[in-house]
């Protein structure tokens, strides 16, 4: 493998790729030494694009890709036909060792079945989770998963799933012990199904090595009430597609309501800087970047309509999550649950 960090890109993947992938590329490699890419795509276009970024070309080897995965391709259909696709090969990139992590703004579906089918889950790990980040009122961000990998989890799979989000954000955010909570429906040990209780119960008796602080509440992810939030991904996916959603109508209204009259138009004005940090706060591109979480490499995903400096953003979380040691924390603590669940099982027979 080359000289520092490698990432392996599919540079045909996404709504606007592969222009954004090439100018994320270029954002992402200024200044910067330690970063080398590998782009897999169309090597004609890759390389017209190349031309007019210097700092991407100087870091980036194209490599041929006979075809790339449309967005709206099957799982199942990209894992019998994605053979020789721009993903197909950037995902193999990290089997084979030629790089630290693989990036992808492509079809979501057709990525996590060809990474699971390529580089398998960790060890311990029953199923692998979504992992991503929300701006939060405290000025951070809160890391939720699991946001749409598996529909149900029973209570291993959320501790599995728990673990996991908190070596994630202890990547991404330099935090060193971050605030682990599973979502419910009220903060009390009586609330919720069954599953979330057992969830509880075991992490606590597993002596599992994370700060768990029970149970959170829906509107305790954007309060920042703790770093990490845990649930399955029914219900993951809708929290997260309710803020996105949300966050635009707020912005639409505030839009509407700043030129409504000329003296709203001149109010916005004298407004604009702190409307400027307020928009780049709530730019889903500045927080871009989720994360295939439990499988035997590092898998990233950019949003599918990201800009360049958005891609540029998921490159960074690649970045960050390669030169941590997430992978053996989530591994100590997997073995923990491990033997916490053997001596229940032996506990239960014998009795």
């Amino acid at each position: 493998m080359a000289d520092g960090l490698v990432l392996s890109i599919d540079g045909m993947g996404g709504d606007s790729a592969p222009e954004i992938v090439v100018e994320g590329i270029e954002i992402a490699a200024r200044g910067r030494s330690d970063l080398r890419f590998l782009i897999h795509g169309d090597a004609v276009r890759l390389g017209a694009l190349l031309e007019r970024y210097p700092s991407a070309k100087s870091v980036s080897e194209i490599v041929p890709a006979e075809r790339s995965i449309a967005m709206d391709v099957k799982p199942s259909q990209a894992l019998r036909q994605g053979k020789g696709s721009s993903l197909w090969n950037a995902v193999a990139a990290v089997e084979t060792g030629q790089a630290h992590a693989v990036v992808s703004a492509g079809n979501t579906g057709a990525y996590m079945a060809i990474a699971m089918f390529r580089l398998r889950t960790m060890e311990g790990v029953h199923r692998p989770a979504l992992a991503a980040r929300w701006p939060a009122a405290n000025g951070g961000y809160v890391a939720m998963l699991d946001l749409g990998a598996n529909v149900t989890a029973d209570g291993q799979q959320l501790v599995e799933f728990a673990i996991m989000g908190e070596a994630f954000q202890r990547a991404v955010s330099g935090k060193a012990r971050p605030s682990v909570a599973l979502l419910n429906v009220g903060a009390e040990d009586l609330k919720g199904h069954e599953e979330i209780r057992a969830a509880a119960r075991l992490v606590r008796d597993a002596g599992v090595d994370i700060d768990f602080k029970g149970f959170v509440e829906g509107d305790d992810i954007s309060k920042g009430t703790v770093d990490v939030v845990v649930t399955d991904g029914f219900t993951g996916n809708i929290a997260i597609k309710t803020g996105e959603g949300t966050a635009r109508l707020m912005g639409q209204l505030l839009r509407e309501a700043l030129t409504s009259s000329p003296l709203a138009k001149l109010g916005a004005l004298i407004a604009y800087p702190a409307l400027a940090k307020l928009r780049k706060r709530m730019d889903p591109g500045s927080f871009n970047g989720a994360l295939f979480l439990g499988l035997n490499g590092l898998v990233v995903k950019s949003h599918g309509s990201a800009n360049g400096p958005g891609f540029a953003a998921a490159l960074e979380v690649a970045a960050k999550m390669a030169r941590s040691h997430y992978r053996e924390e989530i591994a100590r603590n997997l073995e923990r649950l491990s033997q916490a669940s053997a001596s229940a099982s032996t506990q239960g027979a014998a009795g």
